[in-house]
């Protein structure tokens, strides 16, 4: 029986941990079409990045997570198609915490035009204070700054399924990444308000979640043509 997803999102830390580079233990999970030119985006962060429940960039973590290979779920599918000269390269995986993707930042955003960094959840199902994830958070933007690269930032998308809290804790991280986003002038691409449900925002509606964890294909559509509009700006080195 595949384990449940609230489960998984505990648990896949240990698999996160195994795993390096962008999203394969050996090496970065790179666009097909990174090598014919185009804007190389760097897509750093945990499994919103990845494409969980539907697809993940490591062959081996599909098989060990139970998921498909459905390439559709995966934001970045639907952005390179919403705007051609976007070449992604996804770094997401399952699991991680902020201080784990921000390990991964140097090898996943060499040689990229741009980075997109993505995570907290994991640091808020695993009782991990959100101004650390924050400040997590903010280092990778440094960093990524120093590396001369154009840098995007993220906000957590509403979980159906969280435990008791971890909305107000969604919340508070979400104003803290606000905050480094307007300190140091880094564009802040709301997932939140991209899936969350008019009616209730702290869910995503039912069309829009694969499991309550995660978005379906839909969900991952409608934020991959968010991410190409707010890239649009972006031409080729």
């Amino acid at each position: 029986m595949r384990p449940s997803a609230a489960a998984l999102l505990i648990s896949a830390a240990l698999l996160g941990l195994v795993a390096g580079g962008c999203g394969s233990s050996d090496e970065p999970s790179v666009s097909t079409s990174e090598s014919s030119g185009g804007v190389v985006v760097a897509a750093l962060g945990d499994s919103i990045t990845a494409g969980s429940p539907g697809y993940d960039p490591d062959p081996k973590q599909r098989v060990a997570l139970g998921f498909g290979d459905n390439q559709k779920s995966q934001y970045e599918y639907w952005a390179e198609r919403a705007n051609p000269q976007l070449r992604f390269r996804n770094c997401g995986i399952f699991g991680q915490r902020t201080d784990e993707i921000a390990v991964r930042l140097d090898d996943c955003a060499a040689g990229a035009d741009a980075v997109i960094v993505q995570g907290g959840i994991n640091d808020i199902a695993q009782g991990y204070p959100t101004v650390e994830a924050a400040d997590n958070l903010q280092s990778i933007v440094d960093r990524a700054q120093r590396m001369g690269l154009e840098v995007y930032l993220v906000n957590l998308l509403p979980w159906n399924n969280g435990p008791p809290g971890a909305t107000d804790s969604i919340a508070e991280l979400n104003r803290l990444i606000a905050r480094i986003g307007e300190d140091e002038g880094v564009p802040v691409i709301d997932f939140h308000s991209a899936l969350a449900d008019p009616h209730d925002p702290t869910v995503m509606p039912r069309a829009l979640t694969a499991e309550g964890d995660h978005p379906s294909v839909k969900g991952y559509r409608l934020l991959g043509e968010l991410v190409a509009r707010k890239l649009r700006s972006l031409t080729p080195s």
